[in-house]
């Protein structure tokens, strides 16, 4: 059951961070959960830089807020880098 919350997690992360990143996304919902989860590890290890690296796993306000903030970064980055792949 833990894997089902993981990928809704993901999904809806990853809706959060395309809605903010304004522009055209032409990104399937597979690739947008890919990148919730993604952008989640990417926050965490964010957010263990400037708090206590013992609680990076436990569910807080602030993790979805770097979870979001990491999911942010990878759009930029997908649409930045992603049309060069895709070509």
């Amino acid at each position: 059951m833990n894997i089902v919350w993981f990928l809704l997690f993901g999904l809806v992360v990853g809706f959060i961070a395309r809605f903010l990143v304004p522009g055209k996304d032409p990104m399937s919902i597979p690739m947008t959960v890919i990148l919730g989860i993604l952008g989640s590890f990417l926050g965490g290890f964010i957010a263990a830089i400037f708090r206590d690296r013992t609680k990076v796993l436990d569910f807080s306000t602030a993790g979805l807020f770097g979870s979001v903030v990491g999911s942010v970064i990878l759009v930029l980055l997908y649409r930045k880098f992603g049309n060069r792949v895709r070509r």
